[in-house]
C-alpha cells in the first residue's frame, strides 16, 4: 500500500489474534493497522475454508453467484461481455459485482424528469475497475470463432488516497493540513485468457479440464518468484558526515524512514528494473492540467521534505493505469514554478494516461535520482528506474542496501518495505542466527484469480463457476408423539424440583443419604 506508515507489523505466522491497547501508552499506526489487518486474514481465511477457492451464493431465485459471464458478439460493435450482479469470492475476498443505481436529481421548476435508464450488468469495456480500451488491440477480446477463451476473474489490491478519491480529504481541516486515512481497495477485473496460455491443445475440451489447467497456471501466476534481502551498511563516508547520528550507525540517515523497493518494469533479471521511496511512495501531487511537458499541480508538498526538487523522478499516472498495472517510463522534474504551482517534466506523458480529470490524474515521487555503483561506475538508469542487478548488494542512500537473489521473475508492483531507525542505526530486517538478512518474498501485491467462464461463441458459453448453499434451514414440525413426551420430561422435570426427595419419607432419604456417606 502506497501510504504514509511508520511500518508494517502483521506477520499470519505469529499468529496474533488481537492487538491490546494499553492505558498511558503512545498510539502508533502500525498498532491500528495490525489489528485491522488480522480481523481481516481471519475472515477471509474462515470463508475460504468454507466456501474453498472461489464460489458464490446460490440455492435461490434471490441467490445467484456473480459474475455470471455472457458474450455479445460485435454486429456493428466491437465484441464485449455483459458481466451480470451478485457476489462471489476468490480466495476469501469478496467480490461484488452489482451495478449501483444512478442518483435521481431534483427536476427543474416545471419539468417532468425521468430516472437515468442505466444497464443493471458491466460489460467488459465499462467494468469499474478494468479501464478496457477499445482502441488498444491487446485488450480487445479474442475471437471464438477461431479457437474458445476462457473468462476469469482477477483480483488484487491497492491503496487509494485523496489524490484519487477528493471525498477522502475533509475540508474543514484546510488545505494547509494531510489527509487523513488513506483507503484499502478490492480490485477486480474480468479479463480473457486463451487455451494456448493454459497448455490447452484440445479445440473442445471439458469445463472439469479446463478447471485443472486454470488451477495450474492461477498457481504459477500468484506465486512470486523474486527474493530480496535488505541490510544497512556504514558508507565510507561516513566520517565526513555531521554529528547528526551515532558515529557508528549503519543507517546514515537522519530520520526514520520506511523504504519501498518496488518492481517497475517486469521480466526477467535482464529486463526487469526497481524504483524507491523513502516514504513508501507516499508522496503524490493531484494534477490539475497538462500541457505538454508543463504540468499545473492543486497543491505542492507540505514542506520541503515532501516537496519535489529538479531533479526527482516521478511516475505520472492516473485511477486507470494505476489498475492496469503497466510501467511507463518515469519522467524528471526538469524545472519549478512554485508561485505557479507548475512543473516542468523531461518529457511529455505518455498520450493515453492523465488527459481525463475524472481519472484523476497525479504525480508520485520517487527518491532514486541515479543506478547503484558498480565496479567504479554508476549504472545508467532505464525508463527511468534502476536496473535490477542480482546476486550483488545495491547501495540506495544513507547505508541501506539490499540485495536480489539470483533466477527471479519480476512482476510490476511488487515491493518490500525496508523500516529504517535512528534509534539503533540499522533497518529492520530478519536474520539468521549469524546476522545474515534472510532473502524474503514481495510484501505485495497478493494476486488471486477464479475462472468464470469457457467462451465458444455466441449463445454458447460454458459456467465455470461454483456455487455454495446457505447453511440456515427451516426447523421441522415436530409429530404429536413428540410434542407428548416433551411435555411429559417438562412436567417431570417441574416435579422433581419442587420435591427433591423423589416423594420419599424424610427418614428414608437421610437413611440413604448416610448409608451414602459410608461408602
Amino acid at each position: 500500500m502506497h501510504a504514509d506508515l511508520s511500518r508494517s507489523t502483521f506477520r499470519p505466522e505469529r499468529h496474533y489474534s488481537a492487538v491490546l491497547a494499553q492505558q498511558g501508552r503512545v498510539q502508533l499506526d502500525a498498532d491500528l493497522n495490525e489489528q485491522a489487518a488480522i480481523q481481516l486474514h481471519q475472515a477471509r481465511t474462515l470463508a475460504a475454508d468454507l466456501i474453498g477457492r472461489h464460489g458464490g451464493p446460490g440455492g435461490g431465485h434471490r441467490r445467484v453467484p456473480g459474475f455470471r459471464i455472457e458474450y455479445v458478439g460485435g454486429k456493428l460493435d466491437i465484441d464485449t461481455l455483459h458481466i451480470h450482479g451478485g457476489r462471489y469470492y476468490v480466495d476469501g475476498i469478496l467480490c461484488d459485482a452489482d451495478r449501483p443505481a444512478p442518483g435521481t436529481p431534483v427536476p427543474d421548476e416545471g419539468a417532468v424528469e425521468q430516472p437515468p435508464a442505466q444497464p443493471d450488468h458491466w460489460n467488459y469495456w465499462d467494468q469499474p475497475d478494468g479501464f478496457r480500451d477499445p482502441q488498444n488491440p491487446g485488450d480487445r477480446l479474442p475471437s471464438p470463432a477461431r479457437s474458445p477463451f476462457v473468462v476469469y476473474l482477477k483480483v488484487w489490491e491497492r491503496a487509494v488516497c485523496a489524490a484519487e478519491d477528493p471525498s477522502l480529504r475533509e475540508v474543514a481541516l484546510g488545505a494547509a493540513l494531510p489527509d487523513t486515512a488513506v483507503r484499502a481497495k478490492v480490485v477486480w477485473q474480468v479479463l480473457p485468457l486463451t487455451l494456448t496460455a493454459l497448455g490447452i491443445e484440445d479445440g473442445e475440451p471439458s469445463p472439469e479440464a479446463v478447471r485443472e489447467a486454470f488451477e495450474t497456471w492461477a498457481d504459477a501466476q500468484a506465486a512470486p518468484s523474486a527474493r530480496l534481502a535488505a541490510r544497512s551498511e556504514r558508507p565510507e563516508h561516513a566520517d565526513e558526515d555531521p554529528c547528526l547520528v551515532r558515529p557508528d550507525a549503519r543507517y546514515r540517515g537522519p530520520e526514520n524512514q520506511l523504504y519501498r523497493v518496488e518492481v517497475h518494469a517486469a521480466g526477467e533479471a535482464k529486463d526487469a528494473t526497481f524504483k524507491w521511496s523513502r516514504e513508501n511512495g507516499s508522496v503524490v501531487f493531484p494534477v490539475d492540467e497538462l500541457d505538454g511537458t508543463w504540468v499545473q499541480l492543486a497543491t505542492l508538498g507540505l514542506d520541503t521534505k515532501l516537496d519535489l526538487e529538479v531533479g526527482d523522478h516521478v511516475e505520472f499516472t492516473d485511477t486507470a493505469y494505476a489498475s492496469r498495472l503497466e510501467a511507463l517510463p518515469l519522467l524528471r522534474v526538469e524545472e519549478l514554478d512554485l508561485p505557479g504551482r507548475r512543473v516542468r517534466l523531461s518529457a511529455e506523458p505518455d498520450p493515453h494516461v492523465g488527459r481525463l480529470p475524472h481519472l484523476h490524474p497525479f504525480l508520485r515521487r520517487w527518491d532514486h535520482h541515479e543506478g547503484p555503483r558498480q565496479k567504479g561506475r554508476t549504472t545508467a538508469l532505464k525508463g527511468g528506474a534502476v536496473p535490477v542487478a542480482e546476486g550483488e548488494w545495491l547501495p540506495l542512500e544513507d547505508g541501506v542496501e539490499v540485495y536480489f537473489a539470483k533466477g527471479g521473475s519480476y512482476r510490476t508492483g511488487d515491493h518490500w518495505l525496508i523500516p529504517a531507525r535512528t534509534a539503533t542505526g540499522s533497518v529492520e530486517w530478519p536474520t539468521d542466527a549469524a546476522r545474515r538478512p534472510l532473502l524474503g518474498a514481495p510484501a505485495g501485491i497478493g494476486r488471486h484469480f477464479a475462472p468464470l467462464a469457457l467462451v465458444r461463441g455466441e449463445g454458447s458459453t460454458v459456467d465455470l463457476r461454483y456455487a455454495f448453499g446457505p447453511l440456515g434451514a427451516q426447523v421441522p414440525a415436530a409429530d404429536q408423539a413428540s410434542l407428548d413426551a416433551e411435555a411429559l420430561a417438562a412436567r417431570e422435570e417441574q416435579a422433581a424440583e419442587a420435591d427433591p426427595s423423589g416423594g420419599r419419607s424424610q427418614t428414608t432419604a437421610a437413611a440413604e443419604a448416610a448409608v451414602e456417606g459410608d461408602e
